[in-house]
């Protein structure tokens, strides 16, 4: 993770520790541990999805589909996704046409702040506490599952640009950067967009909600568990609060040239950003570290 990137989650903490007395991180995430988390308006679900992709890179033409499932419990404090994706790409060098077929399986898992990640390929779990799930945790303080979400995405720059019903339920139609989502009671249930000349789309084909789900719909593979380090539980980031918000001031202060500058010096992933997509980030970061301040 690069150390822009670390910066700006940490300015999400900063946003929803402000006011608090806590001087570190690490005592501000101990001190919510017990508060009930509400990651969606709907106590529990089971969707099925359908993506395609499709576009153009460097010559190369992508195409491909998808299929996922998505099961929760107590308002999203319990959650497994399952996905299974087939991809084409089809490039010409030198009039010499290759054609390349990449197929993926994955599987997550949340479970009470845990997150486990299943290679299928080396059968094996990866178990960690969630970052995401941290921060929900600290933005649903009153446990308002929309409230606080709808003023996050609103200061990254997200619109409300209309409603629309999908399966019968109707979805507030959210805007990011020209991605755009679908949320039922924060419920994803349709998303299309396109980053980079790739086109995404994806949709619910079939939806329930409130229902009673058996404990094999949130059942693992029988592979061994890996834990590894968790970003949150790392020494290294037991920051200062007012470290942090010193260098949120000096960012803030920045001009677009300068802090591109900074942040693509010694970041191959922000290196390997295009012009327009460095600009959204600024100015999203700005915004962010405005709202929390």
């Amino acid at each position: 993770m690069g150390k822009l990137t670390t910066l700006f989650l940490l300015c999400l903490v900063t946003i929803s520790c402000k006011g608090k007395d806590e001087a570190t991180l690490d005592s501000t995430l101990n001190g919510i541990q017990d508060k009930q988390l509400k990651r969606y308006e709907i106590e529990s679900g089971s969707i099925q999805y359908k993506s395609v992709i499709s576009g153009n890179v460097m010559g190369a033409t992508i195409s491909g589909t998808g299929s996922e499932s998505l099961f929760f419990k107590d308002w999203g404090a319990v959650e497994l996704k399952e996905e299974e994706t087939s991809q084409t790409t089809t490039a010409s060098v030198f009039g010499h046409k290759s054609t390349e077929v990449s197929e993926s399986h994955t599987m997550y898992k949340l479970d009470n702040g845990k997150s486990y990640a299943v290679d299928f390929k080396r059968k094996e779990i990866r178990q960690r506490d969630d970052m995401a799930m941290g921060m929900t945790k600290m933005f649903q303080k009153d446990a308002d599952a929309g409230k606080v979400g709808k003023e996050l995405f609103e200061s990254m720059g997200g619109k409300l640009i209309g409603t629309e019903v999908v399966l019968g339920y109707e979805c507030e139609i959210w805007d990011l950067m020209g991605i755009k989502q679908w949320l039922y009671k924060g419920v994803l249930l349709k998303s299309e967009g396109t980053l980079m000349g790739i086109t995404t789309m994806k949709e619910a084909v079939n939806a329930k909600f409130n229902q009673s789900l058996p404990d094999a719909d949130f059942e693992l593979p029988d592979f061994p568990v890996i834990e590894e380090e968790s970003f949150i539980d790392n020494e290294s980031f037991d920051v200062d609060m007012d470290e942090m918000k010193a260098d949120m001031d000096r960012m803030k202060n920045m001009s677009y040239d300068d802090w591109k500058k900074m942040a693509t010096a010694n970041d191959p992933e922000m290196q390997e950003m295009s012009e327009e997509e460095l600009r959204q980030t600024y100015d999203m970061m700005q915004k962010v570290i405005r709202m929390g301040q």
